[in-house]
């Protein structure tokens, strides 16, 4: 009798996954604006508030290495637990304390005051490099895409009513409650949110990988395609993609090529981000409200999108979907530049985020799919570090420049997105995950059955 497949044997992670991820959505969406106000609050310079964020940063990026690489050492599932412990300590004293440097290293550490923009569904934070390759573990290769895309679904939907808990300091003031106190429970409502992802991680289940295997049911869909396209062809796919990851690319490799595509998104993303509710404000006049509810609507229509993910990466193939989905993103964003209204831009911008959100199941899918298993944490964490890096340089370059080019967040961001789809194209055409692996051979197959 065969040995049960990790998706097989981990499926009940599912639900506890799904839990864990809406619960971080929803506490990240309103610390994110929360703590920038907080630090205002304390009658800071922009100067002292740029440097607690920039600080924070920094410590989140070393903290996503350490949680990527030490996760594939002993296991996601205590790291999770960890994270979470931190995201409590974290939320607990900066409701304690006003102190500068309790705020930036609480900030880093417990993952509070970024998030990864609209309709990224909650995929970002300290959590993600032992998130994913558990969840990727968790389901059959070819139900991955599907996974993550419920998965970025609920995150999209819990941080749209996330979001509504930030006016809390507000609406208790108007009770009665001072503002300082209504950050106060906004931090210990932060705090319990982290405690409840600790418990909804202690039921998970972790198969570890044998030390001979490359990924989960790789071998099987090998044989199977090397079965279907003969034995030329077989041995070739075997040789390709038996060089330390089911999709051909050595680790070293696949994290040398995800480094590089997301370092030139961190750089449009960095333009965009921190930029564009100043943009809107300088190009058209608006404040904040106007702002907040194109953002709301944002978010819940890039909800859309992830319930035909996994359909439109079965038909196109993951590396495809990534790069159609993110060039229709970079020409709707494109035209936000020389929109003549307010409105107009808003719309631009709603579908821009809707088109990208399409692709970005399959993006996670596809890296955890080609990635050795035992060292998916590694590649999730040190890919992404330079984007992380980068997308604390461009805002910098990109205020800088407002004064003279006004559209600067908008051009220069779409330049650098522009560049990440056909990097990222380039990069990983020829390396397909396990499960589209003999995908050609299987369609000449048919046609000629049919013929």
């Amino acid at each position: 009798m065969p040995a049960p497949t990790q998706g097989q044997d981990s499926e009940g992670n599912l639900p506890w996954l799904y839990a864990g991820r809406a619960i971080r959505s929803f506490a990240t969406a309103f610390l994110t604006v929360v703590f920038p106000l907080y630090l205002a609050r304390q009658h800071l310079s922009s100067t002292t508030v740029g440097a607690v964020l920039t600080a924070g940063s920094f410590l989140g990026a070393g903290l996503v290495a350490a949680v990527g690489i030490v996760g594939d050492r002993i296991g996601r599932r205590p790291v999770l637990i960890g994270v979470g412990l931190l995201g409590v300590l974290g939320a607990l004293a900066l409701a304690g304390s006003t102190n500068v440097a309790v705020a930036a290293v609480a900030s880093g550490l417990g993952g509070i005051g970024r998030g990864g923009g609209a309709g990224s569904g909650g995929a970002f934070g300290p959590f993600f490099p032992a998130e994913q390759p558990l969840l990727a573990a968790s389901v059959p290769p070819a139900q991955r895409t599907r996974a993550f895309a419920r998965l970025g679904l609920l995150g999209v939907l819990a941080a749209a009513a996330g979001s509504l808990v930030a006016g809390l300091p507000a609406a208790l003031h108007d009770l009665g409650l001072s503002v300082d106190a209504g950050y106060r429970l906004v931090f210990v409502l932060g705090a319990l949110c982290s405690l409840v992802v600790v418990l909804v991680s202690l039921p998970l289940r972790e198969p570890r990988p044998s030390r001979s295997s490359q990924g989960a049911g790789s071998a099987a869909l090998a044989a199977e395609a090397a079965a279907e396209e003969g034995p030329t062809t077989g041995a070739a796919h075997q040789g390709s993609a038996g060089q330390g990851s089911p999709g051909g690319l050595s680790t070293r490799q696949l994290i040398g090529r995800l480094g590089l595509t997301n370092a030139l998104n961190g750089f449009g993303f960095g333009f965009l981000g921190p930029l564009l509710t100043y943009w809107f404000h300088v190009r058209f006049g608006v404040g904040s409200a106007e702002v907040g509810l194109v953002f709301t609507v944002v978010n819940l229509l890039s909800a859309l999108p992830y319930l035909g993910a996994d359909r439109l990466t079965a038909r196109l193939g993951a590396v495809r979907t990534v790069a159609v989905t993110r060039g229709l993103s970079v020409l709707l964003l494109i035209g936000m530049a020389p929109a003549p209204t307010f409105a107009i831009a808003a719309v631009l911008l709603t579908l821009r985020t809707v088109a990208n959100s399409l692709g970005i199941p399959a993006r996670q899918s596809y890296t955890m799919g080609v990635a050795d298993e035992r060292r998916r944490g590694t590649v999730a964490a040190l890919g992404t570090l330079p984007s992380m890096v980068t997308s604390s340089i461009s805002p910098v370059v990109g205020g800088a420049i407002m004064g003279a080019f006004v559209d600067i967040p908008i051009v220069g961001a779409a330049v650098f997105m522009g560049a990440n789809t056909l990097s990222y194209y380039l990069a990983f055409r020829h390396a397909p995950p396990p499960e589209e692996q003999g995908r050609p051979a299987r369609a000449a197959l048919r046609r000629s059955e049919e013929g």
